[in-house]
């Protein structure tokens, strides 16, 4: 019998952790499932996810207004296999062997969900590419 190959780690990182790294990890998780692990985590996090960002997602079926903002930590980072930050400035710590991508995305902070939406689906978009190559060749 042959062990399972590891499940792939993600991390997304934005400053506040209460929009875009809130969405990619919610899409991800939805999409994925159990076949990549998931986590997101802010230099500077929040008091709550902006609620524009919880009713776009709520428009899609996926929920997350049970989240909470979380601190960025270098163990989340090095316990992670892709560091995903949102176009936002913030740096994460750098471990050999990680593989780091920055998304360009607009900042949903202070926009109302109609703006909301197209990043959403940008996020998405994206998501959906990485599952392909986190997933390629591994029978996922």
């Amino acid at each position: 019998m042959t062990a399972a190959p590891p499940v792939p780690s993600v991390l997304f990182v934005c400053v506040h952790n209460a929009g875009r790294s809130q969405m990619a990890a919610a899409w991800l998780a939805h999409l994925a499932g159990d076949r990549v692990e998931v986590r997101s985590a802010g230099s500077a996090p929040a008091d709550e996810v902006n609620p524009a960002v919880v009713e776009a997602m709520a428009e899609v079926g996926i929920d997350i207004s049970a989240q909470t903002p979380k601190r960025l930590t270098p163990e989340a980072v090095e316990s992670s296999d892709v560091c995903v930050t949102m176009g936002c400035g913030d740096a994460c710590p750098v471990f050999p062997g990680k593989r780091y991508l920055d998304w360009e995305l607009p900042d949903p902070a202070g926009r109302g969900v109609a703006a909301v939406r197209p990043i959403r689906d940008e996020i998405r978009a994206r998501v959906e590419g990485l599952i392909a190559e986190l997933t390629a060749g591994a029978g996922r």
